[in-house]
């Protein structure tokens, strides 16, 4: 039974092309031949155009021009793998000697054969080749599906948008800190799009085309924060069942972005700083430290410098991931955004839902009024959960943002100095707001206690106290 595959034979000798294709044809499909090779392009691209590409070339080192150095067949050699990096190339000779073999296996050769050959070893040689040339298509499949992975996991769920004066010196920031390999560290409300952020850095910089890798430090148990970051060997700890390799080997050659650094202890800020200044990580269980090169993108709502101050977070880690620091401005800072942005949700949520709506004038008015205090993040889902519950053709704002025309028009009492506090508040205990602030909070999120924490500006852990303390 003949083997799938397509050689090609390049030797100015008829005789040995005649011989070469009686023996390989008895075994493989398709043997083309030539005793030119000013031919080879054409047929390596017929060849690809009728679905049978070519696997190996057999090729000649010495033509007319040139009798015993081989100059012709390694010249030929690089215009075949310029061509076509897959295809595995055996260089034939009748002058074969050892340091030729070298430099034909250093030049791209796969195999060097001498002339006259064995039948049994052109025919060993031919097969060690279709074995090599599998294992390049199937690196270079694995590669392909490396860039699609790299290329979905580096492409953020929506745009970032912006046409206000705010946002452009955002951009114009972006754009010139990306194209060097500078700390970045952004800041701003929850919501703001931090990661989104990230995301534009990483696709305006050298380093587009590695792996983008995230990590919410927020959400990371403490025992496993060198674990996560660093990886582990088998056997490190308790669990440690299999070699796990961290997030900055992940994100080796590209970029990895820390969300919510605030909320990470001071013990494990010691080591994160020890990682960015060495350049180096050491797996939890291993004793060989391993070279890092990443770009390294944090994000926080909190008050960095403030922290500092109280102790909760050290100086020297601040100055070392903040070379350039971008703030994002909050929603309400940037109302001119809102039309833009309410109508980009508003098409991408039809299209996923099979919806067809549009925002009237009125209520894309009120959506401009309204402060919107979980910001971009906030404006989102409410756009998502308005497409889901309108049963008209006109979107329903107001049906998933509360009465947002009575908010709007607290926003403006309060703005002018007619807010009447006997209208608004039965009482100004603090405790007690704070409690009302928290469940109305939860029951906007819908009992997500993660969106509700950031839409309040607070951890998850402050959240979570409080929680605790009203026993919600």
């Amino acid at each position: 039974m003949k083997h799938t595959g397509s050689l090609l034979i390049v030797d100015d000798n008829p005789d040995i092309l005649i011989a070469a294709r009686l023996l390989l044809k008895q075994h493989y499909q398709s043997v083309k031949t030539t005793d030119n090779p000013f031919e080879i392009a054409g047929i390596i691209d017929e060849q690809r155009k009728a679905d049978q590409p070519i696997d190996i070339v057999l090729l000649d080192m010495n033509f007319t021009q040139d009798s015993i150095s081989g100059k012709e067949g390694f010249y030929w050699l690089k215009k075949i793998i310029e061509q076509d990096a897959n295809i595995v190339v055996l260089l034939m000779t009748a002058y074969g000697d050892i340091q030729l073999a070298v430099d034909a296996i250093k030049a791209g050769a796969s195999d060097f054969i001498a002339k006259p050959w064995q039948n049994e070893q052109l025919l060993g040689a031919v097969a060690a080749a279709f074995s090599h040339a599998k294992d390049k298509q199937q690196v270079g499949q694995l590669t392909r599906q490396k860039q699609g992975l790299n290329q979905a996991l580096n492409t953020p769920s929506f745009e970032f948008l912006g046409q206000s004066a705010a946002m452009q010196q955002v951009f114009s920031t972006i754009e010139k800190a990306a194209q060097t390999d500078a700390n970045i560290l952004i800041t701003g409300e929850s919501g703001t799009g931090k990661e989104l952020t990230a995301h534009a850095i990483h696709q305006a910089s050298k380093r587009h085309s590695q792996t983008f890798m995230s990590l919410d430090m927020g959400a990371v148990a403490q025992n496993l924060f060198e674990s996560e970051l660093f990886g582990h060997k088998k056997g490190a700890f308790t669990d440690a069942k299999a070699d796990r390799i961290g997030k900055f080997e992940l994100a080796q050659g590209g970029s990895l972005f820390l969300d919510e650094l605030g909320n990470l202890p001071l013990e494990h800020q010691a080591k994160l700083l020890a990682a960015l200044q060495n350049r180096q990580i050491t797996p939890v269980g291993g004793s060989k430290a391993v070279d890092i090169d990443i770009r390294l993108i944090c994000a926080t709502n909190d008050n960095l410098e403030q922290a500092v101050i109280e102790g909760r977070f050290r100086q020297d880690l601040l100055y070392r991931i903040n070379t350039v620091e971008i703030r994002l401005p909050a929603l309400r800072e940037r109302s001119d955004d809102i039309p833009l942005l309410a109508n980009y949700y508003l098409n991408h949520f039809c299209q996923k839902y099979k919806r067809s709506l549009a925002i009237s004038d009125h209520d894309m008015t009120s959506l401009c009024q309204y402060s919107w205090p979980g910001n971009v993040r906030e404006l989102a889902h409410a756009i998502e959960r308005a497409v889901i519950l309108t049963e008209g053709d006109r979107l329903d704002i107001n049906s998933v943002v509360g009465n947002i025309a009575v908010l709007n028009a607290n926003n403006i009492e309060q703005s002018s100095g007619r807010l009447n506090s006997e209208v608004q508040y039965d009482t100004f205990d603090l405790e007690i707001l704070e409690q009302r602030t928290v469940r109305a909070a939860l029951k906007h999120h819908q009992g997500n206690v993660s969106h509700a924490a950031k839409a309040l500006g607070l951890t998850r852990g402050a959240m979570y106290r409080r929680l605790e303390k009203y026993g919600l």
